[in-house]
């Protein structure tokens, strides 16, 4: 993303500006993000990714059959997309001058501890979904935001996840988060901030956008409509 605030990363390859490693990310499975969309956006639709990364969800969404849009301020994140339309770009200055049936941020990008970048991202969201479609939006769980503590933190693809430290300062957690593979690790040193449903509700209302519902039990996933 465009914001001055910047995290940072460490391990081999290419880093993004937000400290992600490219190699990484290129390793990571997608993770029910496609079936969350599917539930919603009639196949064959099209679709606008913000924040695409290498297409650890795109991928998903094309063998599905839909029309995806993969946007990243990262060239080499976009370079490992295919079949996928790309562009190099800030999600928050993003304006391509049409619409989509669906509009995709995942990646918990609403978490991210500025309210203006937090806005931006949302009036881009908003001016590129076509009349009655729809905005998928992905959060951190508010309901175990604040237990977040050091430790194991998953495992995936043969990728070792650990948090090696947290520091919880009000409604912002700074988190650095260690990746380990058999034959590489990376860190990525971040912060985060928590969004209640209140504060979507508020925020989503001030892009433009309702709260439709949310659509799995821990409630990280909204669908959001046009006002």
């Amino acid at each position: 993303m465009g914001s001055a605030i910047r995290f940072t990363g460490t391990g081999p390859g290419a880093h993004t500006q937000d400290g992600c490693a490219v190699e990484l990310y290129r390793r990571l499975p997608h993770d029910g993000e496609a079936e969350i969309v599917a539930a919603v956006v009639p196949a064959g639709g099209s679709i606008l990714e913000l924040g695409s990364g290498p297409g650890r969800v795109t991928h998903a969404l094309v063998g599905r059959g839909y029309a995806v849009t993969a946007v990243d301020n990262s060239a080499e994140m976009l370079a490992h997309i295919q079949g996928a339309e790309t562009v190099l770009a800030d999600i928050e200055t993003l304006d391509l001058g049409r619409n989509f049936d669906a509009v995709l941020l995942a990646s918990t990008l609403i978490n991210f501890p500025d309210m203006g970048t937090r806005a931006a991202l949302l009036a881009t969201c908003r001016r590129h979904v076509q009349p009655g479609g729809a905005v998928l939006i992905e959060r951190r769980n508010p309901a175990t935001f604040a237990t977040l503590q050091p430790g194991p933190a998953g495992e995936e693809a043969g990728i070792r996840h650990i948090i090696e430290s947290v520091r919880h300062e009000g409604r912002l957690s700074h988190i650095v988060l260690r990746s380990e593979a058999a034959d590489a690790a990376w860190t990525q040193s971040y912060s985060c901030e928590l969004i209640d449903d209140s504060q979507m509700a508020e925020e989503l209302a001030s892009a433009g956008l309702r709260l439709a519902r949310w659509l799995d039990p821990p409630r990280r996933w909204a669908l959001a409509e046009p006002a």
